[in-house]
């Protein structure tokens, strides 16, 4: 098995010092808010609504569906910062269960925008092609 090689001077960090380092929760105060799909012809997702209680990051998605986008429901997620010394959120994660697939779904703040990416792992054996899918949303 290969060594594991840190890409950061901040990841490497002796097993002594994490013992004295509070650990910083990251601040989701940069991901929140109703992000709007700027393709207005999207046939995936078309909002994604990010909020946080008491630390807890939530996701709330919606698909494309006629007459109204269909609620993906409020699922838990994490906020990432950039680095291991920062404490402000520039991505998310979330994971969505669903009777006949699984959702990965990520997303990163970029130039004012949220990228937001999904890899989509069917679950129900009808053959489909598992698939990714990306787009770029605006704060409504």
């Amino acid at each position: 098995m290969p060594r594991q090689e840190f890409k950061f001077v901040l990841d490497k960090i002796s097993a002594a010092k994490l013992r004295t380092i509070k650990r910083k929760k990251v601040s989701p105060t940069a991901l929140k808010g109703t992000w709007v799909n700027c393709d207005k012809n999207t046939r995936g997702l078309v909002k994604v609504v990010i909020g946080s209680r008491g630390g807890v990051l939530s996701v709330n998605a919606f698909g494309a569906c006629v007459p109204r986008p269909c609620n993906w429901g409020r699922v838990k997620g994490l906020a990432y910062a950039d680095n291991v010394a920062s404490v402000d959120g520039v991505a998310f994660s979330a994971m969505y269960k669903f009777s006949f697939k699984d959702v990965i779904m990520v997303g990163h703040l970029c130039c004012g925008c949220m990228l937001i990416e999904t890899y989509n792992h069917f679950t129900d054996g009808s053959g489909r092609s598992d698939y990714y899918s990306q787009g770029c949303f605006y704060r409504a």
